[in-house]
């Protein structure tokens, strides 16, 4: 799909970096092989900043009107009406939402046809400052009790923000519901066995320098950052999907760039190759998860 240059190809989106929204464009044109598989069939909200970082942007879950009809939507009931929510399968899609200056893609946790059931759970590790040193002592002591208590696979991601996202495949049998209580369990288990390290507190002036475990996207129409995703940050960070070898020399959430992640992609295999076919149902880390918090009451 080719769009008129008219408008965008001298208009700077990072001011401070002087990358420009032609730069933004082209790099979704070239990651789309690699974000489709993440955006394909899940409803989406952008984050749109159509003057660049440098003004304030918007959130949008609502399908323009004047989005051309190519443009696939889906209606979703929430708890007052419907969202038409704009859905991504496809690279004119993409790069046209680039075009509209949306910087980065929110994704749900689930898919058309089981909404109810999300394919994925997630801890959001969010510093209460910019300590990354803070967020892998975190990331470690989840991946422990996760992988090794009760073994769950477990997957990392770069936020491109401050933190990292853990997180383990499902296979789309539990509900919301149940998955957001089993995840609400494991942060509170945390948050009370290292009271120095963890909180579960949502407002930042209740946290006292403590790592948030947030574990509240793990409900109906809650959203993620996609990976591949750029940030609305200076140097245009990419959310991006690590592993644990990889994760552990990274110093910062925003360790690439739209202008270095394709030299990474070339040298590294994709962390995530296996994600799928890894999907696990929860009965038994539940049950696992009940005997550990009944032996240490």
């Amino acid at each position: 799909m080719v769009f008129s240059e008219t408008g965008y190809k001298d208009k700077v989106f990072f001011p401070k970096s002087g990358i420009t929204k032609r730069e933004l464009i082209q790099y979704y044109e070239r990651i789309a092989p690699f974000m489709l598989p993440y955006l394909i069939d899940r409803p989406l909200t952008l984050h749109r900043f159509p003057d660049g970082i440098a003004q304030k942007g918007f959130f949008q879950k609502h399908a323009s009107d004047y989005f051309p009809d190519w443009i696939k939507t889906v209606k979703i009931k929430k708890k007052d009406g419907w969202v038409n929510h704009v859905l991504c399968n496809d690279q004119d899609t993409l790069t046209y939402l680039a075009y509209q200056g949306t910087i980065s893609f929110h994704i749900t946790l689930s898919r058309l046809g089981k909404l109810d059931y999300p394919d994925r759970l997630i801890f959001d590790l969010d510093p209460s400052g910019n300590d990354f040193e803070q967020v892998m002592n975190g990331a470690q002591v989840l991946r422990k009790l996760l992988g090794e208590t009760l073994n769950l696979p477990t997957y990392f991601m770069l936020t491109g923000s401050k933190g990292v996202h853990v997180v383990v495949p499902l296979m789309c049998v539990e509900n919301f519901d149940e998955v957001r209580a089993f995840t609400k369990q494991i942060a509170f288990y945390l948050a009370e066995k290292y009271p120095e390290d963890f909180t579960i507190a949502m407002r930042k002036d209740q946290r006292q320098g403590r790592l948030f475990i947030d574990y509240l996207r793990n409900s109906y129409a809650q959203t993620a950052i996609c990976p591949f995703s750029v940030r609305a940050f200076e140097n245009a960070p990419i959310a991006l999907p690590v592993s644990w070898a990889e994760l552990q020399v990274i110093k910062s959430s925003q360790a690439f760039t739209i202008k270095s992640i394709f030299k990474r992609i070339m040298k590294v295999e994709d962390p995530w190759k296996d994600f799928q076919q890894n999907a696990v149902i929860l009965s038994s880390p539940k049950k696992k998860m009940q005997n550990l918090i009944g032996t240490e009451d």
